[in-house]
């Protein structure tokens, strides 16, 4: 299970924090400022990973369940 948050502005990707790398990633020169300032953050990192088990491992079996 893998948890992605993608920042986008007029249909763009920005930049995405992914659980499986575990930082944020930046695709244009705006995104890649974002991101290198974002992971500087310990604790906006540690937020972001937590939320894999907050939000993801929470919510699959009652999706499994549905199918």
């Amino acid at each position: 299970i893998e948890f992605i948050d993608s920042y986008y502005y007029n249909k763009l990707e920005l930049t995405r924090f992914s659980s499986s790398v575990g930082k944020f990633v930046g695709f244009t020169e705006y995104g890649v400022r974002n991101a290198a300032n974002w992971n500087k953050d310990a604790s906006k990192l540690s937020a972001m990973k937590a939320q894999k088990e907050g939000y993801c491992l929470n919510n699959v079996q009652i999706d499994y369940n549905n199918i």
